[in-house]
């Protein structure tokens, strides 16, 4: 292009000098021959800005590719990449710099005759509302409201997720998204499924059977660099009331993800709950097989306390995704009349598959298994397998059918198989589930 512009500028000069026959024939010449230089310098000037801007389309492709691998198992909040599913700035309502966006599902429910809903269930399974307004410079506020949450048995208003967000703290060694860091109340950074078990996110009704999730105040550091990111927390750890901690020895967690190719992400997570008092904390922030992790030794019991350890991998295409974790988990108490150590394993295979006309099939099989027993409510009563029955096996297998009329709209129905078996041998065959819920968001 540029070649052609200069041939042009030569042929209207050439043109320009015989028309007005200006000047002798060699004034002409000398004329043209600086026209000619100066076509020449413009033309290296042209070249030069095309090498600038082509470094500088370079260094903000390295940019959005190094704010994607930052991405992988995070989600964007306030102004960037965030940890939290919940978290999102693509809708809801602006009130100058304050977002206040929402997102739900209302649904049917039904159990087996041993379930948590025997007799069948209309039911709004979630409500939440989400407030994220910039404080000063880098600094973010964000917050979540829950109107309901399947988990808890009334309507009463919650509060989920609120913190600061200190982003780009890196910045002071002239780095970005290295060092990022929050405080207040958090998602406990273990796993990866809670960033995606929000109803709209979730391709089916139910989660994976041991489902680790929890909020609990603390501070958190997160951010990424090259291919690899990071998140680690030092929280309470106590599930009383989540505002006060009755042991001083707080709950650490963390998780470090690596993306090898834009298909492949790989995480390893792991946890420390600390030892939790029996008689004040109860028991732990983190919801494990839809219950907690509780004291299982006798009244003179003072603390007891879990450590973690998983792995995740999750492959994706256009269309669909396969993704997988496993862990273990240790349990242990200060009993002095017995051991009641446990040796829990755990672990999901999930698969998505778009199919034509928005349609979508997806599939998950979970499964938890304890040496000696362990409270798994699982879709049973809560009653009977939290503070009853200790089960040995309890796996999970889920077969669900959508509808994605977009990315804010969905309707999905599911049929999920749910056997086990009670530690005394005792079966679990009455727990089957099927639902149908309509998520939203905005």
């Amino acid at each position: 292009m540029i070649r052609r512009r200069a041939t042009h500028g030569l042929y209207i000069s050439t043109a320009l000098v015989f028309l007005t026959g200006a000047g002798p024939l060699c004034a002409s010449d000398t004329n043209l021959e600086e026209q000619v230089q100066s076509l020449r310098e413009q033309n290296t000037t042209l070249q030069k800005q095309l090498q600038r801007q082509g470094d500088l389309l370079g260094v903000l492709s390295q940019k959005v590719e190094d704010l994607e691998a930052a991405g992988a198992g995070h989600k964007p909040a306030a102004s960037t990449v965030s940890d939290n599913a919940s978290e999102s700035t693509t809708g809801g309502l602006n009130f100058g710099r304050v977002n206040i966006s929402g997102e739900g599902g209302v649904a049917f429910f039904n159990t087996g005759s041993e379930g948590s809903t025997p007799d069948s269930t209309f039911r709004v399974d979630e409500a939440r509302l989400f407030l994220e307004a910039p404080v000063w410079n880098e600094v973010y506020f964000y917050s979540e409201v829950d109107l309901a949450t399947r988990e808890n048995t009334d309507l009463n208003l919650k509060l989920g997720e609120l913190y600061l967000d200190f982003e780009d703290v890196s910045q002071l060694w002239g780095h970005d998204r290295q060092l990022n860091i929050r405080a207040g109340n958090l998602d406990i950074p273990f796993g990866e499924e809670y960033l995606t078990r929000n109803a709209i996110d979730d391709p089916l009704i139910s989660r994976s059977l041991p489902d680790i999730w929890g909020i609990d105040p603390g501070v958190e550091l997160y951010g990424s660099a090259g291919k690899f990111c990071y998140v680690v927390a030092v929280q309470n750890g106590s599930g009383a009331n989540g505002v006060q901690d009755f042991d001083g020895d707080k709950s650490v967690a963390g998780r470090i993800g690596y993306d090898p190719a834009r298909w492949l992400h790989l995480s390893v997570s792991g946890m420390r709950t600390g030892d939790l008092n029996v008689q004040n904390d109860q028991f732990s922030a983190l919801w494990f097989g839809d219950g907690f992790f509780r004291s299982l030794g006798s009244p003179a019991t003072s603390t007891f306390h879990a450590n973690l350890v998983e792995g995740d991998v999750s492959v994706r295409w256009a269309s669909g995704h396969v993704s997988a974790f496993g862990g273990y988990a240790r349990y242990g108490d200060s009993d002095p009349t017995a051991d009641n150590g446990r040796n829990i394993f755990f672990y999901s295979v999930e698969g998505m598959q778009q199919l034509p006309h928005k349609f979508y099939a997806a599939v998950r099989f979970s499964e938890i298994m304890a040496d000696k027993g362990f409270p798994i409510v699982g879709y049973g009563n809560f009653g009977d397998y939290f503070f009853g029955s200790l089960s040995s096996e309890l796996w999970r297998l889920s077969l669900g059918v959508g509808y994605r009329f977009s990315d804010r709209l969905v309707i999905k129905t599911e049929y999920s198989f749910e056997r086990g078996q009670e530690v005394d041998g005792e079966r679990r065959e009455h727990e089957d589930f099927l639902g149908t819920e309509a998520a939203f968001q905005f």
